[in-house]
């Protein structure tokens, strides 16, 4: 089955780019991804390893899940449970809309006591305000208002997601350096954005400006890098090539697709997938 989007929520996910994804491995990779290996390094949702074995079946493809999205798959049937239990307490009140504390302290005694698997980045889209989020239950239950968005139906299952695809956890550190030398290992990167917010990320805080230049290290060609205008990466490519810095030839001649994401009237950004695929 071919997913378009993971099929629990991610922050971070990158549909906008699965279609230039697509491209990209078809142009570049032949023979249904033969002999190659894709390295979905901070795999995330599993979405671009998921599509990179849709659209390559014949290579192979490593999802790194760094923050547990697999055991959240796993789960996906307590999560709708506990979905129903909620939906069902909050039914016949408005959405969008702040909860009673009577209410809020029905949900919380309810989340106390859930026998099953707590999923905290679905718990707190149905009932914190907006994109708000948390990775530890007891702030979830007691430092949060309650807001009444609770999903309309179950989540759909994960069959045949991550079929065929090879699954591993491991820092990036640990992980890249057994591709270094491997002409035919397609690095994929998409981490965490330096010096933006990153608190929908259960390692919050791990990736620093430190990680980003160890990581900057280990980049060679054929390499896909996602990132951001909120980021400085752009500047910090041109500024490595421009002063023939270390490795700047891995660098070189890079190439970008960018997607313009508009939040609201006044806040818009440009996400950006950054390339390589021939050695210069």
């Amino acid at each position: 089955m071919n997913y378009t989007q993971a099929p629990l929520p991610f922050t971070g996910q990158k549909r906008r780019f699965l279609n230039h994804f697509k491209t990209l491995l078809k142009q570049h990779i032949p023979n249904d991804g033969d002999g190659w290996t894709i390295v979905d390094a901070f795999g995330g949702s599993g979405l671009l390893a998921h599509t990179a074995k849709q659209v390559l079946p014949k290579a192979r493809v490593i999802y790194n899940d760094f923050d547990g999205y697999t055991e959240r798959l796993k789960n996906i049937n307590d999560t709708n449970q506990l979905r129903k239990i909620i939906f069902d307490l909050t039914r016949d009140y408005p959405l969008k809309q702040k909860l009673p504390e009577t209410l809020k302290k029905t949900i919380q005694a309810t989340l106390q006591t859930f026998g099953g698997y707590i999923d905290l980045d679905c718990v707190a889209s149905w009932i914190l305000f907006s994109s708000r989020q948390t990775t530890d239950l007891n702030d979830l239950i007691y430092n949060h208002t309650y807001f009444n968005n609770v999903r309309l139906s179950d989540y759909p299952s994960a069959d045949g997601y991550l079929d065929s695809v090879e699954v591993v956890s491991k820092s990036y550190h640990e992980l890249l350096p057994e591709f270094q030398d491997n002409s035919k290992a397609l690095l994929v990167l998409d981490p965490p954005y330096v010096s933006t917010a990153q608190g929908a990320y259960r390692k919050a805080g791990y990736f620093g400006m430190v990680e980003f230049l160890r990581l900057m290290r280990l980049v060679r060609p054929p390499f896909v890098f996602f990132s951001s205008t909120r980021s400085e990466l752009l500047d910090y490519l041109d500024l490595i090539v421009n002063e023939k810095a270390e490795g700047w030839q891995n660098l070189q001649d890079y190439q970008k697709i960018s997607v313009h994401i508009t939040m609201n009237k006044t806040a818009h950004y440009e996400d950006n997938m950054i390339y390589k695929f021939q050695a210069a």
